[in-house]
């Protein structure tokens, strides 16, 4: 499908790499690139951490707490023996939509112990509250990094990390609270993995159009006897489907993970219409219909107020056996342009970085699709920020958790960077990368723009 402001969608490129749907470019209500916010300090309660176990991932040797911030946030810190003096404060992808719990940043731990096994300390935040909110997760962050500060001192440097949404909740963080009152750096340095780094009104459209095309195709989310709704809202508030209940739907219409044997001719004519149409694969299609269901409903119920932030009024949608029926056919919307200018201003980036900055991302990551990475560089560059940004690339096809390795070598570089005021050349990241470990999980490649 296209728009007329969008080229290609919903197709592998030329490349075999980066997928997405394309959805109407949406007005921004609000004027961004303003200077960062200079970070003031944060109230910290007298805090009483708790020792607690550690994943074994981070291996021996390494003392592991757990606290209950002021605003309600359960923190995990993890400080090895060896420590080098540097601190990493990690933001969590998600987002999660269930209220935070005390254990909930050990999974984020397991998944980046490398970094805690290298001699780095390491806090990280549940976030005050469960569902959407950009802003809010932000502040959270950076006061997880002044509890620590407040517990063990101002550290030799400190450095922040995003992960998926975490990305942009990291990204976020750096522009709001990058410096402090004197003018000084807050976060000596950034790095985000797979990020969401197009934004709040860019990053989901896709899967509103997702939505309508699986409504139409399918007819059965919402079913005939279901209340009905439109697509955008997720579901309507209070609605209490299952993800289990999800899915069982979605196999009825398209027989995903059936075999071609117990597969009906119907449900295979339907899947192959969703993903020709969608571009997506056929492992991929839950995954985001569940993002379009349960954390939309999040967003546009809690966050937003039940407006709308979405719009396929003009998307030209295509790859179905018959696109004019299927556009003639398929529910349409139109943006609420105050919803819209309220998620850009709570999601959106303004490229304003002051520390260097690296980004890694999965060529083939299944869930925040590649493209992320040419609109966060337009961004910064439209902020005449470019010296401090650089991007990193692998051949991977995985979003939660790459190699190891590749974690190592940009946190190396960018701290290379900070040391001698030398941007790294991400060309060379291959490179360094086998130089100092195994080559088999080195998987850095130098991509054409997406």
């Amino acid at each position: 499908m296209s728009s007329p402001d969008v080229s290609a969608v919903g197709r592998r490129s030329p490349l075999g790499w980066g997928r997405r749907l394309a959805g109407v470019a949406l007005a921004v209500g609000l004027t961004l690139g303003c200077a960062p916010v200079v970070a003031g300090p944060h109230p910290v309660q007298d805090p009483q951490p708790t020792p607690i176990d550690c994943p074994r991932s981070v291996g021996p040797g390494v003392s592991c707490l757990s606290v209950r911030d002021d605003a309600g946030a359960w923190l995990i810190i993890a400080r090895p023996d060896n420590w080098n003096g540097h601190l990493i404060v990690h933001a969590h992808g998600g987002p999660r939509l269930g209220d935070p719990e005390q254990g909930d940043s050990l999974e984020d731990l397991d998944r980046f112990s490398a970094m805690v096994r290298e001699g780095y300390a390491w806090i990280g935040s549940s976030y005050r509250r469960g569902g959407y909110g950009v802003r809010s997760a932000a502040e959270d962050v950076d006061r997880s990094r002044a509890l620590f500060w407040s517990l063990y001192g101002r550290p030799e440097r400190t450095l922040l990390h995003g992960q998926s949404w975490g990305g942009n909740v990291a990204a976020k963080t750096a522009e709001l609270y990058g410096t402090d009152e004197a003018g000084g750096l807050t976060y000596d340095g950034v790095l985000l993995t797979n990020g969401v780094l197009n934004g709040g009104t860019r990053a989901y459209q896709f899967r509103a159009d997702l939505r309508a095309v699986y409504q139409y195709i399918c007819d059965n989310h919402p079913a005939a006897t279901d209340p009905q709704y439109p697509v955008w809202q997720g579901l309507p508030a209070g609605a209490r489907m299952t993800r289990a209940e999800l899915r069982r739907r979605i196999v009825d219409c398209t027989g995903i993970g059936l075999s071609g044997r117990d597969r009906t001719a119907q449900q295979s004519r339907r899947k192959r219409e969703l993903l020709a149409i969608t571009g997506l694969e056929e492992d991929e299609l839950v995954a985001h219909m569940n993002w379009a269901t349960f954390t939309f409903q999040d967003l546009v119920q809690v966050r937003l107020g039940g407006r709308n932030p979405f719009d396929n009024s003009q998307t030209v949608y295509s790859g179905s056996s018959d696109d004019a029926a299927l556009n003639a056919g398929v529910e349409r919307f139109t943006a609420d342009p105050e919803a819209v200018a309220m998620l850009a201003h709570d999601a959106d980036l303004t490229g304003q970085i002051v520390a260097p900055t690296v980004t890694l991302h999965a060529l083939h990551d299944p869930t925040v699709f590649y493209e992320a990475e040419a609109v966060y560089a337009e961004t910064v560059a439209s902020a005449g920020r470019s010296h401090l940004l650089v991007q990193a690339a692998t051949d991977e096809d995985q979003h939660s958790k790459l190699e190891d390795v590749g974690y190592l070598t940009v946190l190396s570089a960018l701290e290379r960077w900070i040391d001698t005021g030398e941007r790294p050349d991400p060309t060379r990241f291959q490179q360094d990368c086998v130089a100092d470990h195994s080559p088999r999980s080195c998987r850095f490649v130098t991509p054409t723009r997406p």
